[in-house]
């Protein structure tokens, strides 16, 4: 009955670069289930960070940016023959499943699972944005000047919460600008371009040429090659063509 499969042949368009976005669902209902803490968690971050690694270990991608409960994927080759369906499908089950594996080996978490009977399970959406290979620096300096939104909203939402409650909070940030909310967290005691890189602009997963000793037999001696490491990136710049080319990312 393979006639009856709607998007079965529905292929990527052979010509572009493409960026696979994958989403948590309902990951707010799942932040108050885990108790995470606000604006950031440690552990969490750790989890999608990790999740996304595992992801590199196994399709090999170009480069994996991460921020929040959003992961952005630069494929380097185009696997399942370009199959719409099968990307979407088995990248957005590997992620959920992945991600699950690692809460269930964090003992806080756990704890949180056995306590609360009502956790449902993990899952992401995914969707696969093609690219013209001009547009990937442009597609990820929109998702990091997003990360840059949350980290800033995000401080000074739960920042003015403890004193205002959450409605008085939305309140005093609703139409203030970028440059208003910084000055309402200075006036905090918080200076948000000191809060942690990776708070501000996402973690990046890519490979990083390393030198590695070696020895060799023949000539008895201790010797240096290069070899491409998969490299967590925590203290990003903003990113722009020349990052993407000196990582040889594009």
């Amino acid at each position: 009955m393979k006639e009856c499969e709607i998007f079965s042949d529905l292929k990527v368009p052979c010509t572009s670069k493409i960026v696979i976005r994958a989403d948590g669902r309902k990951f707010s209902r799942l932040s108050q289930d885990l108790d995470l803490q606000k604006p950031y968690d440690q552990d969490f971050v750790n989890i999608m960070v990790d999740t996304c690694s595992e992801f590199f270990r196994e399709f090999s991608p170009s480069f994996i940016y991460t921020f929040s409960d959003e992961i952005n994927i630069l494929l380097d080759e185009i696997p399942f023959n370009g199959r719409v369906e099968k990307m979407d499908s088995v990248f957005a089950s590997f992620i959920s499943g992945t991600f699950s594996q690692k809460i269930l080996k964090n003992k806080r978490f756990v704890k949180r699972f056995n306590s609360k009977t009502s956790i449902k399970p993990v899952s992401f959406d995914s969707r696969i944005i093609p690219l013209n290979p001009e547009s990937v620096v442009s597609y990820f300096k929109n998702r990091q000047d997003e990360a840059w939104r949350n980290c800033l909203n995000g401080y000074a939402y739960w920042t003015l919460r403890k004193d205002y409650g959450r409605e008085e909070a939305v309140k005093l940030l609703n139409g203030k600008k970028s440059s208003q909310i910084q000055e309402i967290l200075f006036g905090e005691g918080i200076n948000i371009q000191k809060v942690p890189a990776w708070q501000r602009k996402g973690v990046a997963i890519y490979r990083k040429e390393i030198m590695i000793d070696g020895y060799n037999p023949l000539s008895q001696k201790t010797v240096q090659s290069k070899r491409w490491k998969a490299f967590e990136d925590r203290e990003l710049p903003v990113f722009d063509a020349k990052f993407f080319k000196n990582s040889l990312i594009l």
